[in-house]
Formats: C-alpha cells, structure tokens, sequence
C-alpha cells in the first residue's frame, strides 16, 4: 500500500460544513462563514514523550485531536476543520484501522472535517492542525483578567499527571486517572457558554500554575489563589494527603480543563452553567493589582512542564 491508498482507506471521510475541496489536492478550500473570524492551533504528540509506547491507537488518535480542541474551547470557538500529518515507523494496517476508526468517532462527535495532511516514515508521531470559528470581537483571550475578577476551574486537577507519575515510575494507575489522562474532555461547550461573561480564558496543558500566569502576564495583572480550593478527585485527593505532594496538581500538566476569570456579578450564572452542563466549577482564588502569583498554603516551589 502506498501513501495514497493508505489515505483514501483510511483518512477520508464525508465532510459535515462547506468544503469546496478537501482530501486528495495540494490544499483544501474551505468557504468563510461571514461575521466570523478564523481560530487555529497545532499540536504534536510523539511518542514516549506525550505517551507511553504501549498505548492503544485509538487512545493516541482521541489525544491527539482532543488536546486540539482544547486549544479551540480556549477561545470560546467552533470547531470545523482539521489536518492531519501522521510519521509512522512501519505500515501496520490494524494499528491505522484503530487509529483512524477512533479519529473519526472523536470528529463526528463535534461535526470536525478532516481536509487533508500528510504521512511519513519514522518515529510514530502526530501532528493536528485544527481550524475553528467564533463571532467576530468574541474570542475568549489570555489578555482580557481585571482586578477584583474571580478566578475559576473546570472539573478536577491532577487526574492525568497522577497516572502519568505511576506509569514512569513502573506503577498502574486508576482506570480513572488512565481515562482522564488518554482522553481527556476538550471543554467546548463550557468556553462557548463563558463567551462574553468570562474576561479571560486558557486551557490548562502545561499546569495550572504556569498557565494561569500566562494569564497574568498577558493581562498585566496578578493573582491569589488558595491551595486548598484547588478540585481534586479522590485518587488524587489520597495521593497529595498522604505525600503532600501539591505540585502533582499545580504543575503536572496533562489536565486540559479551562482555567477562566469573571466579573463576582457572574457567580449565579457559573452556577447555572454548571447544572446545565454538568461540570463542576471551582473558584480558587481572585485577580489582583499586584503583579505575580501568590498561592496561599504552599511551601515549596513546583516544577510546571517545559517542553525544552
């Protein structure tokens, strides 16, 4: 099988929006929607670094598209298209039908068109490159956190870290803490619900430290939040009670819930939003004047993902 056959069995699907030309061409054509403005964002995953080199196909295609729409939900956009470039150490027809069969599932839950990429040989790597929309002037930024703002986050902290910790150190982690970190819940519908009520927004990939400071620097503000307010599922909870290991979930990384800033007079609608959605919403601290993030109740410094 060369690489145009293994592209037309296994990465070309029916597309869901307006695609004048898709798969199969030197680029695709897409057609703008009007009053919307283009949101895009790339990732790759390589093995051994993102995940173990014995994970299943299909947790690597649903991780590797999910962590792109997390980067969307960020913005408060619509996902609609995606690329795909795909290095492969060797043509395993089983390996691509699990991977590809999970890719498209993932897709098809958020009407996502695949619209072209590439396939290589050599270390298994993936590469996505998504593409979205939102309304023009409403995109959820990094910039936009004013003093006095609350500071929340979605759903639990330090679930996939935790299982990424067992998993180096030869150790088997919860099914739960595994799920969360294979496939994790890019947050679209919440960062659409948060649209025009939240004043900033990130998703949280690298640690919840170093991502809320991204907010903080590029909103030139600073923040409070409290150690103990911090969401943590009950696997995690027994860890850090037992090692008092905080960092697992300030800096681990891996969790891709939304971090997010709002107006105090937004609080009954947060609540609203969670009953509508079922995902719960913490509030860990608030924004402040004085520049820098002070976390109340650590005494130690956390080490957040670099990824050099």
């Amino acid at each position: 099988m060369n690489e145009f056959k293994l592209i037309e069995r296994y990465f070309n699907w029916a597309c869901y929006h307006s695609v004048s030309l898709g798969v199969g061409d030197d680029c695709a054509i897409i057609d703008a929607t009007p009053n919307t403005q283009i949101v895009t964002s790339v990732d790759t995953l390589i093995e051994g670094v993102h995940f173990p080199k014995n994970t299943s196909a299909a947790d690597i295609a649903y991780k590797a598209l999910a962590v792109n729409l997390s980067d969307l939900a960020a913005m408060g956009a619509t996902p609609k298209y995606f690329t795909l470039a795909l290095t492969l150490p060797e043509l395993n027809e089983a390996w691509l039908s699990e991977f590809s069969d999970a890719l498209k599932q993932l897709a098809a839950e958020y009407q996502l068109d695949l619209i072209g990429g590439d396939t290589t040989k050599g270390a298994l790597s993936i590469t996505i490159n998504i593409i979205g929309e939102v309304e023009t002037g409403k995109a959820l930024l990094r910039s936009g956190a004013e003093v006095d703002d609350l500071i929340y986050v979605s759903n639990t902290l330090g679930d996939a870290a935790y299982a990424w910790q067992q998993i180096e150190q030869g150790g088997t982690p919860s099914d739960f803490c595994l799920e969360r970190f294979n496939r994790p819940t890019a947050r679209v519908g919440l960062a659409q619900a948060l649209v025009g009520m939240a004043n900033a927004c990130i998703d949280l990939s690298d640690g919840l430290e170093q991502d809320l400071s991204h907010i903080l620097k590029h909103s030139k503000v600073g923040a409070t939040i409290n150690i103990d307010a911090i969401p943590l599922s009950d696997p995690v909870s027994v860890y850090i009670n037992t090692t008092q290991d905080w960092c697992i979930a300030l800096a681990g990384g891996d969790d891709y819930e939304l971090c997010f800033t709002v107006p105090k007079t937004y609080v009954e609608a947060l609540k609203t939003i969670e009953k509508n959605l079922g995902i719960a919403l913490t509030k860990i601290g608030v924004i402040t004047k004085d520049l820098g993030l002070d976390i109340k109740g650590l005494n130690k410094t956390c080490a957040s993902y670099q990824h050099f």
